[in-house]
């Protein structure tokens, strides 16, 4: 008597879109990212336009808190409400921007930048922390078209 196989379930997948270089723009793709890997699914982060630089080489201690509406706009705002922001987190016990990247490419979370923006800014390869792929927008749909979740953060 042979049993019939149960078909493997296809791993769940994910992708989210990080555009910006500041705190409350790249916190949210990476911290749903390490969750999604920890459930079981497979992330990806397609890093574009500012939010590559979340991903370059010794740029991650650069990205801030702006404050939104007109109180960004007050000279000097942004790095007091970034200080006030660290701080926070620092209290609340959250990992930083470089330790949540360290997590994320040690859980197995795909970086992406976008071929656009490289070709945009100027960038090469050398320009990436280690393990950053890059990818034009069209092999990132191909890829988020069979994606279970897909989110702009």
């Amino acid at each position: 008597m042979t049993q019939a196989s149960n078909p493997v379930p296809e791993k769940k997948s994910c992708t989210f879109i990080c555009s910006r270089d500041t705190l409350d723009g790249a916190f949210p793709s990476l911290v749903l990212g390490l969750n999604a890997v920890r459930l079981g699914m497979e992330a990806t982060i397609f890093y574009t336009f500012m939010g590559i630089n979340v991903i370059r080489k010794n740029h991650q201690n650069k990205c801030r808190f702006i404050p939104p509406g007109t109180l960004g706009a007050i000279p000097g705002m942004a790095a007091m409400a970034t200080k006030m922001m660290k701080k926070k987190m620092d209290e609340a016990q959250i990992p930083c921007l470089e330790e949540l990247l360290e997590m994320a490419q040690l859980e197995g979370i795909k970086l992406v930048a976008c071929k656009m923006t490289v070709d945009m800014m100027g960038l090469t390869q050398d320009d990436f922390i280690d393990g950053v792929e890059i990818q034009t927008a069209e092999d990132y749909l191909k890829h988020a078209v069979d994606c279970q979740i897909n989110m702009f953060t």
